[in-house]
């Protein structure tokens, strides 16, 4: 089989097996169309079956020192490499062919960037300044999408998901969230409230398994329009560049473990997979700690 054939089979079962993000698949996607696209002209010929198995930790080398020459950073080499990986595992799971190589490549580290919340004052300022619209019912609806991501954690495309069956909400809501991992998170009366006050302003119809944020034209809203809600809002409040919606959702995570929340019980609010990825919140709280300590303190300065 040619390469690109193996390809469109591993992608399939990507998205049927692994139930990856749409946005995997096309970055994934993107990096080993390259890879292949890379290998054809470096071993100057078609890349099929026989052309994969025999490829060197050198050619795999070559390819990423040719994405560096392009400006790719290591995060983006770090995914590339991940995609090939992914391509090569998949490859030896089916029983089509086995090379290490992709294996023997160190992938380099990255410098983890903490996460930019905002303070709890900013975040209320951000939700009472949304509300103030022009447009009544579209007011309501910027206040209940960031009530939403502030109040419940969300990312931008699982709020954006909601559907106008699903008001009014319970005390629960169940998300489906990256992996098609399923979970649960409370639903605060306030957030309830705000949900229920921008529904009964709608002035569009919708069955219930239409969406319930909409754009002025009555479309489902899109992560763009939330991305240029937030940035009208850091013109109108002096808020930094760092204020984006995913950022309302690392403020939920960051005050909640600043009010006494464990790790683990964080870890389940935001679907993460991995417990050392919420750990990553702990680093801003010791971070904002020092400040503290160090503003404060007789000797820390």
């Amino acid at each position: 089989m040619s390469a690109e054939e193996l390809q469109k089979n591993w992608l399939g079962w990507l998205a049927h097996e692994r139930r990856a993000s749409p946005n995997t698949l096309r970055a994934y996607g993107d990096d080993v169309s390259r890879f292949i696209g890379f290998q054809r002209g470096h071993l100057g010929g078609a890349v099929n079956e026989k052309a994969l198995a025999s490829l060197k930790t050198a050619d795999i080398r070559a390819f990423i020192a040719a994405r560096r020459s392009e400006g790719l950073g290591a995060g983006g080499v770090q995914r590339a490499l991940a995609a090939v990986r992914s391509f090569y595992r998949f490859l030896a799971r089916e029983g089509i062919l086995e090379n290490a190589a992709p294996r023997a490549i160190r992938t380099p580290r990255l410098k983890r960037r903490l996460p930019r919340p905002l303070s709890e004052v900013d975040a209320t300022r951000a939700i009472a300044q949304a509300g103030e619209h022009d447009v009544k019912w579209l007011g309501a609806r910027d206040a209940a999408l960031l009530t939403l991501l502030y109040g419940a954690g969300l990312r931008i495309s699982e709020a954006l998901s909601l559907k106008r069956g699903d008001v009014p909400l319970g005390e629960t809501i169940t998300i489906l969230g990256k992996g098609r991992k399923e979970r649960i998170v409370p639903v605060l009366p306030l957030l309830r409230d705000a949900i229920s006050a921008y529904a009964k302003e709608i002035p569009f119809g919708g069955a219930p398994g239409t969406a319930l944020f909409l754009s002025r034209r009555g479309k489902p809203m899109s992560p763009r329009e939330a991305q240029g809600l937030m940035q009208r809002l850091r013109g109108a409040l002096g808020l930094a560049e760092s204020a984006t919606p995913h950022a309302l959702r690392h403020s939920f995570a960051t005050h909640i473990l600043q009010g006494g929340g464990d790790l683990r019980s964080v870890q389940e609010l935001l679907g993460h997979a991995s417990l050392s990825t919420t750990q990553t919140y702990t680093a801003v709280e010791n971070s904002q700690l020092m400040k503290t300590y160090q503003s404060a303190h007789p000797r820390g300065k």
